[in-house]
């Protein structure tokens, strides 16, 4: 089978990945020289912590096993696994934690509530005051600046392998055809579209303009090395308020008696930090729904940022190094993992994992392989 893969971000990856593990022959198609969107412009977590029961929870196991298994074959991954920690204050937040822990399917997350001395003999560098830590054994992270490039490094060694960059597919020919921007047609058994938070042009065309999935913009930074190892990743309570896995009463109670600060909540905002191999820290981040996007960052959620994780690391945070904004595409059906449509005969749109798209890519990948009988 030769299978035409439209995208070179960690989704597109991940199905050039699954269809040359199969022994398929396979053209990657990418238009930029390289991924430039979401796929870099993350923490690099492999999140299970906050996922919402079921499909969601069961995709992002099966990619965490799976990351970890690719990670163990190519070390420029980056793949480690760290876990997670929540810090939390107070009895409101710390109700929400207990309410987690007490989930059915806590163990398979690897949910525990740590007093504040076993969050630090596990992470020593959260030196602040804090009541109680969600620990999540299950997360774990990877390098998201390098890890398409070392699948693609590895995927290179196959001659089953093509990769094309700087051609945008414009059109869809028959069946299992493309056309780039260069005139080359591309032919092949099927055709998959991984085109990210770009849709408009050909992805409108094909998907009509109902297609249920939104772009969403967040703001993100990077500092300097720490100087000491950040041994997990760590979010804070407003994390609960975004992600499903901690949906309960208790939330409930959070929100109607500790709401977040004003610039949180204008942002829509949670921390979430990852150490990065050379020491610094990746934290964010925002979440902007509304069209047009703004084309600045803005420095009061960098500041709100800077505040939160000084107040955990009890020290002042190193130099900020980076800052950048990103935009993502996200299914506006929360119960849905990813988009995946048909839009002509053989050729399929793989699109919308929202913030799941890192964590999740390995598993989303296998299960279109699977459905189209690769």
């Amino acid at each position: 089978m030769r299978v035409i893969v439209v995208g070179a971000g960690v989704v597109g990856t991940m199905h050039a990945w699954q269809a040359v593990e199969r022994g398929h022959e396979v053209v990657q198609i990418e238009r930029e020289a390289e991924a430039r969107g979401a796929s870099l412009r993350n923490f690099g977590q492999i999140w299970v912590s906050g996922r919402a029961g079921g499909e969601e929870l069961e995709t992002a196991l099966r990619a965490r096993e799976l990351w970890e298994e690719i990670g163990g074959r190519i070390p420029g991954l980056g793949f480690r696994p760290n876990g997670s920690l929540t810090p939390v204050r107070g009895d409101l937040e710390l109700a929400v934690a207990e309410a987690a822990v007490a989930r059915e399917d806590a163990p398979a997350r690897g949910y525990k509530l740590l007093i504040p001395d076993e969050a630090r003999a596990l992470n020593p560098a959260l030196r602040g005051e804090f009541s109680a830590a969600l620990y999540c054994e299950r997360d774990a992270a990877v390098e998201p600046r390098t890890a398409q490039l070392a699948l693609r490094a590895e995927l290179l060694k196959s001659p089953r392998y093509t990769f094309l960059p700087g051609r945008e597919v414009r059109e869809v020919i028959g069946h299992h055809a493309v056309r780039d921007d260069h005139g080359d047609v591309h032919t092949g058994d099927v055709v998959v579209l991984c085109t990210g938070a770009w849709l408009g042009g050909l992805v409108r065309e094909l998907a009509g303009p109902a297609l249920p999935v939104r772009r969403v913009r967040l703001q993100m930074m990077q500092t300097d090395p720490l100087g000491e190892p950040l041994t997990t990743s760590v979010a804070d309570a407003d994390s609960f308020r975004y992600y499903p896995a901690y949906t309960s009463t208790a939330l409930d109670e959070l929100n109607a008696r500790q709401p977040q600060a004003r610039t949180a909540a204008d942002h829509r905002m949670q921390l979430l930090m990852v150490q990065r191999a050379d020491g610094g820290l990746t934290i964010g981040d925002t979440h902007e729904y509304e069209h047009p996007f703004a084309f600045d960052t803005l420095e009061d959620p960098y500041d709100h940022l800077t505040e939160v994780v000084e107040s955990f690391l009890g020290r002042p945070l190193p130099k900020i190094r980076r800052r950048w904004a990103g935009v993502y595409a996200q299914c506006t059906d929360p119960s849905r993992v990813v988009h995946r449509q048909q839009v002509r005969d053989g050729v399929w749109l793989v699109t919308g994992p929202g913030g799941r798209g890192m964590t999740c890519s390995p598993a989303i990948a296998e299960t279109t392989a699977n459905e189209l009988g690769w």
